[in-house]
């Protein structure tokens, strides 16, 4: 990268925190900060560079999607990780998310969405982040938050995308809908679909 480069992508981190997150709300210090650390532009394919900062999501070579700057950013706040969670996502190991998270959260564990609905294991996260809408939350997955223990996502309601937040009480998650905004659908928490005439 040429120091041109650097200097138009940081420009573009900064206009990207005054004009798409201060704008909407999204002014947690903590959570400016995080986000004016991490180069989203290292996350997009090489042909997309020029576009990492835009306000929509951002298709990547696997087939899925960089969610938008607002999504992350009211994510984050939502889910307000702190050094003492033990936090599971489902998204990318290596993705922008994992990496905004890493060094906020106690320990983060990253489960592929194609496995998560399958996920065994210790369990007892403190914190449950899902990288995108679903349209449900897999028992399994469920499982592995403890009681108490919070659950940020993005849901799918009758089409519409929605930033979403609940609590584990009595072995069951409930999600209240906090704001609708575009969400990458995350295709492997599909509901099934009730047979008809």
């Amino acid at each position: 990268m040429t120091l041109t480069e650097d200097r138009s992508a940081t420009e573009a981190r900064h206009a990207m925190i005054v004009s798409q997150l201060r704008t909407s709300d999204v002014n947690e210090p903590w959570v400016l900060r995080a986000m004016a650390a991490i180069a989203r532009e290292d996350f997009v394919p090489a042909a997309m560079r020029d576009a990492a900062y835009i306000d929509r999501a951002i298709p990547l070579e696997n087939g899925r999607f960089l969610a938008a700057p607002l999504f992350h950013g009211k994510l984050l706040g939502e889910a307000a990780p702190t050094g003492e969670d033990k936090v599971l996502l489902v998204g990318e190991e290596n993705g922008y998310l994992a990496a905004l998270l890493r060094p906020l959260a106690g320990s983060l564990a990253v489960v592929d969405p194609a496995k998560a609905a399958d996920l065994a294991g210790e369990g007892g996260y403190s914190l449950l982040v899902i990288d995108g809408a679903v349209e449900q939350l897999p028992a399994a997955l469920a499982a592995q938050v403890a009681d108490g223990g919070r659950v940020v996502t993005g849901v799918v309601e009758r089409g519409v995308t929605r930033l979403a937040s609940g609590v584990k009480a009595a072995g069951a998650v409930s999600l209240l809908p906090l704001i609708e905004m575009g969400i990458p659908v995350l295709p492997e928490f599909a509901a099934p679909k009730n047979w008809s005439f």
